[in-house]
């Protein structure tokens, strides 16, 4: 059975109703709730964790080295400017899939340029929740290859 971590950053704690005509009305719960659905459909086991704070998601990286098959990140603020998540990324031997419920790319300029992007296997934006769903399968299918 394979194991994945669903890491969020600053402020997804929020979700429902922060900016809900950016980020949607559902909350990090209701995404959480698909996902473990979705993957115990597929036989995965997934965890999940959200922090305001840089070195507590620096730390579950670091400890997912040993523990999960893959990350989903939405490092959201700190996808910009972390370079310490960044580092943390690129020291661990884990696929991480950065995604964001928004299109960074069409959004205020500061938002276009994500740090931990060259570390990533890849990135989805613009989808919403279905963001992180899109995620999940393309590890499922990914996952499905290594059996």
């Amino acid at each position: 059975m394979g194991k994945i971590l669903v890491m969020n950053g600053p402020n997804l704690n929020l979700l429902g109703t922060r900016e809900p005509e950016i980020y949607g009305s559902l909350t990090l719960a209701d995404i959480h709730e698909r996902l473990r659905c979705r993957a115990n459909e597929a036989g995965l086991e997934i965890e999940f964790m959200q922090s305001n704070h840089e070195g507590v998601l620096v730390d579950a990286i670091q400890r997912a080295r040993r523990t999960v098959d893959y990350i989903i990140l939405n490092a959201a603020a700190l996808t910009h400017y972390s370079i310490a998540l960044r580092d943390a990324i690129a020291a661990v031997d884990v696929p991480v899939i950065e995604v964001h419920l928004s299109n960074i790319h069409k959004r205020e300029e500061f938002r276009h340029k994500s740090v931990i992007a060259p570390v990533v296997v890849g990135q989805i934006a613009g989808f919403g929740a279905e963001s992180y769903l899109a995620a999940l399968e393309i590890i499922i299918w990914r996952m499905g290859d290594m059996r």
